[in-house]
């Protein structure tokens, strides 16, 4: 029997924030750089999720820090202009933090980059506790950043729920131990993250409240 639900672990970029059209850029801008007319949109999108440094090793390994000072320099300056919200999404953590729900930041990008998102989208003050990529030395799908979240909130993996619309996300909540929620409106389509197998795949933000009601079930 499942426990109930006390704690929601949130990836950020592409979950909370729709910062999809900011990365894409972004990859976009370095690719063309270093390799010019060889990546499009759709190239770029398996680059999406993993930390910087592991997207950028695959293809020039060579020059990884400065492909990602390049990347950040260009996404820093775009941030404000293109990264938007998403429907539901403050009313429902609005209304988790009303139930007493303990909430995180589960985030594969530094943290100066999540605080920014998430002051853009007044959403800072619902996080306390924010788990970057300056925080541990295994990003997801290592379970390492969701436990030292958890850790931090004084939570159980039983009692926690990690959604995210990558399946590093999913996996992390997996080899953490907790319940998992994919989000439909994912950039690499639906059907791939549901391909994962998480518990849950959420059709509206607001699908979490009737989750955490129901007690995960």
């Amino acid at each position: 029997m499942n426990k109930p639900i006390d704690t929601v672990l949130f990836d950020l970029d592409g979950t909370l924030i729709d910062t999809n059209e900011l990365i894409i850029s972004s990859f976009l801008h370095v690719m063309e750089h270093y390799f010019p007319g060889q990546y499009g949109r759709k190239e770029v999108l398996q680059f999406m999720g993993p930390p910087l440094v592991e997207s950028f090793e695959r293809v020039n390994p060579d020059q990884v820090d400065e492909m990602v000072a390049y990347y950040r320099e260009f996404n820093l300056e775009q941030h404000d202009s293109l990264a938007t919200g998403f429907k539901g999404v403050e009313e429902t953590i609005k209304a988790l933090d009303d139930r007493g729900i303990k909430m995180a930041i589960v985030s594969t990008k530094r943290n100066d980059g999540v605080i920014k998102g998430l002051k853009l989208m007044k959403l800072d003050h619902y996080f306390d506790v924010v788990i970057g990529l300056d925080d541990v030395k295994n990003a997801k799908p290592n379970p390492e950043p969701l436990h030292l979240a958890m850790k931090k909130l004084d939570s159980e993996p039983e009692t926690s729920l990690m959604v995210g619309d990558n399946h590093h996300d999913v996996l992390g909540g997996k080899n953490a131990g907790t319940r998992t929620a994919g989000v439909s409106w994912t950039a690499k389509g639906r059907e791939y993250l549901a391909s994962y197998e998480p518990d849950f795949m959420l059709e509206t933000m607001e699908d979490l409240l009737t989750i955490v009601q129901n007690n995960g079930k």
